[in-house]
């Protein structure tokens, strides 16, 4: 496609596109999936302009390819992203592509279609070890309000990333004696979870102390905006770890954010709780609404050493 084809907005990053994009296809979709989606775009398009350390306006033929895609999905991996959450962000930039064809007619094909998600190895989720518990949680023990409170929602709620970086403050009910939130889901769902003390206690301590920023409606906010990205937690996790002594590092080196969410499903499961109950609470159920028990026994498997422990109790 030769430069006088290039259709050009004024603006010098992708707003005006992602806006006319939002115009044209999201206005029927629910507030939580257009808030995703304008999110991964914004994102996508901010890095793909950025890859040479130099910023320049964006032109879908120049930053929409399928090598720039693949390297933004290959970074996420990196970054601790779960195969869902990439292929969601895959999806996106794949409808967004689609749009600049059939309605702008500046890219010939859709660049996506020739990038392929690796599948991870089907290794199933595995719970932190008590070193490792012990690690993270000293190390939170110096972080800030904040740091604390995003730690209490992975580690004491089983948060997945985006309850936490969409998490209005309407939806955040915590006091000093009883909390819960209200998530969002997909498809204008939404479910109700009741707080541990640990996780209500460091919430609400952030509450009391968090900046103000006008006209946010969420409860992390980013030092360059008004909500904190993905990827602005992911790499404060990772910040979280690196101040770990040497030795410690290497015990912790590849836990990822959402393996939180794993080892709560564990520990939920030696306090008693039925696989049903850490379903619900995990928010894993069907499109009918009933608890999706395949998916959370992924996070609830029994251990050989489990076994072990009930093959001992057996009597004949």
């Amino acid at each position: 496609m030769s430069s006088s084809n290039i259709v050009s907005f004024p603006s010098h990053d992708a707003t005006s596109w992602i806006e006319e994009f939002q115009q044209a296809c999201l206005l029927h979709n629910e507030p939580v999936t257009i808030r995703i989606y304008l999110h991964i775009l914004h994102h996508f398009t901010q890095w793909a302009m950025k890859r040479g350390g130099k910023t320049t306006p964006f032109q879908p033929e120049q930053h929409v390819t399928p090598a720039i895609i693949e390297q933004y999905l290959t970074l996420l991996v990196t970054q601790g992203s779960s195969p869902s959450h990439c292929k969601r962000v895959k999806s996106v930039i794949h409808q967004f592509c689609q749009w600049l064809i059939e309605e702008k007619g500046c890219l010939r094909q859709n660049p996506t279609r020739t990038v392929i998600l690796e599948r991870p190895p089907s290794v199933s989720p595995r719970p932190l070890t008590p070193a490792q518990r012990y690690i993270l949680q000293a190390l939170m023990k110096q972080e800030d309000c904040r740091g604390k409170a995003l730690f209490a929602l992975g580690y004491w709620a089983g948060c997945r990333v985006m309850d936490i970086i969409d998490l209005p403050l309407s939806h955040a009910h915590v006091g000093a004696k009883s909390g819960w939130l209200r998530l969002e889901e997909e498809g204008g769902k939404s479910r109700d979870i009741d707080l541990t003390n640990e996780a209500r206690r460091l919430l609400y301590d952030y509450l009391q102390h968090r900046e103000r920023e006008e006209g946010s409606p969420y409860v992390f906010l980013s030092q360059r905006g008004p909500q904190l990205s993905d990827a602005g937690l992911h790499h404060w996790f990772r910040a979280l770890k690196h101040k770990a002594t040497p030795q410690d590092q290497q015990l912790i080196a590849e836990i990822r954010f959402h393996d939180l969410r794993h080892d709560f499903a564990y520990r939920a499961q030696d306090a008693g709780w039925t696989l049903e109950e850490i379903a619900y609470y995990l928010g894993h159920t069907t499109v009918r609404g009933t608890p999706a028990l395949q998916t959370t026994m992924q996070y609830a498997q029994m251990t050989r050493a489990q076994i072990k422990d009930k093959l001992r109790t057996m009597k004949g």
